[in-house]
């Protein structure tokens, strides 16, 4: 089966996004045949994903929450631009189950998984419990989540210090708190709540073992309405700055075949144990020293770093999400997914690379890089301007290699090409990533970054 035997899947999606993943989004409808609504604040009105799509609609004022968090806004936006489905992208409402509940409720395809399914994968203890019942191991932690500092205390002494605070909804290491000593615990815990509800709204948390120097390796899912479920391989997001990934890349290296493989057969009973019907990631944590891995949570939504999954297996992550939205069957089984190659992505930030502040400003000169295997998903054009008012993201810069090697000598060459003058970005440091010993070996985990920062500084200041 392909995307040329039917007619388009819908007629006209409205992107409930901004920036480079609204543009990705854009290209995959148009080529499938589907209208585009693009969305947009006031301080967006310029911005290229509203250029590319087929029509567009201003949705409020700068902040996030008058605009693309304000959610009546966006479905009443739907509705009047006769759309008949909305796709989220990532971040923002893209795990809402809220706004999913409400696309549905006025007659729109949500392109996503259903409102139980985020519910249920979005609640990091329940996911938890759901790991446990179908036998896929779980780091040794609490039994649910709460607010009552002494019964998590008496928890993490059960456990051993050190000990991991995390969120039981969102995620981007928003109140993940490591507690070395028990006298740190409940300051900590407290310090934990307030982020989390001032973040998510839920003040529930939960504690587990912490891992020192652990890989982050992730595996995308691909699930339909009639029971398949496949995965894509699996991805290595080791490089993070206080818990942001920097760099991902697939497949993940220096990993005995043997583990990956039980660490993608966990991945996809887990996904089949809920029925899972749309693209999304589950990701693990695995120990280094003793190479045992563990469930840590799943993303019900399309990933930041689905290119590199998409350059190794030739499958478009976004245009089989869409194809399964609509009703149809994922369009491959799961012996035609061939790992062939190695892609690296590294993501562009507009920031100081020391303080990680953001640069906001114009761009007064922009040239991406080219050639065999590069690509870059960037919404940035000559002259656009760098709001203040949204994450840092600016691009992703794609690579494919035959091997590792070749795919790192390739990214370093497109970062030297890659221009983007008038504010400050991220890309010396990816430089100096890149050309580590540690990271050429394959040595990673997700505490490197914290070991080279201050060689990084000391580099700079020469």
């Amino acid at each position: 089966m392909t995307f040329d035997n039917f007619r388009p899947p819908f007629r006209k999606m409205l992107i409930a996004n901004r920036g480079e993943i609204a543009i990705r989004i854009i290209r995959a409808c148009h080529e499938l045949g589907i209208k585009t609504v693009a969305i947009h604040s006031t301080a967006d009105a310029e911005a290229l994903h509203v250029k590319l799509a087929s029509e567009s609609i201003c949705i409020g004022p700068p902040a996030p929450t008058e605009s693309y968090l304000n959610q009546s806004a966006i479905v009443s936006a739907a509705v009047v631009t006769g759309a008949d489905a909305v796709h989220p992208g990532y971040g923002f409402l893209s795990e809402s189950a809220s706004f999913a509940e409400m696309c549905n409720q006025c007659g729109l395809v949500f392109v996503g998984p259903t409102v139980q399914n985020i519910r249920m994968m979005g609640n990091k203890s329940l996911a938890r419990q759901v790991a446990e019942e179908n036998g896929v191991p779980v780091i040794p932690g609490s039994d649910k989540a709460g607010t009552d500092a002494g019964e998590a205390l008496a928890q993490a002494k059960t456990l051993g210090f050190p000990v991991l605070i995390k969120a039981s909804a969102g995620g981007g290491g928003r109140g993940m708190k490591i507690v070395e000593r028990e006298e740190e615990f409940v300051r900590s815990f407290e310090s934990a709540k307030r982020e989390v509800l001032a973040a998510f709204g839920d003040p529930n948390v939960y504690v587990e073992k912490y891992i020192q120097q652990p890989r982050h390796i992730e595996v995308q899912i691909v699930g339909d309405r009639f029971g398949n479920v496949l995965h894509l391989g699996e991805r290595d997001c080791s490089i993070q700055r206080r818990y942001q990934k920097l760099i991902e890349e697939s497949p993940a290296v220096n990993i005995p075949e043997e583990v990956k493989t039980a660490i993608l057969d966990c991945a996809v009973r887990l996904a089949s144990a809920i029925g899972y019907a749309s693209v999304g990631t589950i990701e693990f944590l695995l120990d280094s020293k003793t190479l045992d891995f563990y469930f840590i949570e799943m993303n019900t939504r399309l990933q930041v770093e689905h290119p590199v999954t998409e350059m190794v297996t030739r499958v478009d992550v976004v245009k089989e999400q869409i194809w399964v939205a609509a009703g149809y069957e994922v369009s491959f089984a799961q012996e035609d997914v061939k790992i062939i190659g190695h892609a690296i992505e590294a993501r562009i930030n507009a920031e100081n690379p020391l303080t990680q502040m953001p640069s906001p400003g114009q761009i007064s000169g922009y040239h991406p890089p080219g050639g065999f295997g590069v690509r870059v998903d960037s919404a940035l054009y000559d002259r656009y301007t760098v709001t203040p008012y949204y994450d840092s993201l600016i691009a992703k810069l794609i690579v494919y290699g035959n091997t590792r090697d070749e795919a790192i000598r390739k990214l370093l060459v497109a970062l030297d090409e890659f221009i983007i003058e008038g504010i400050s970005t991220n890309m010396d440091l990816h430089r100096f990533v890149l050309n580590t010993e540690s990271f050429t070996s394959g040595k990673v985990h997700t505490k490197l970054f914290d070991e080279l920062i201050e060689d990084y500084k000391n580099e700079v200041a020469e």
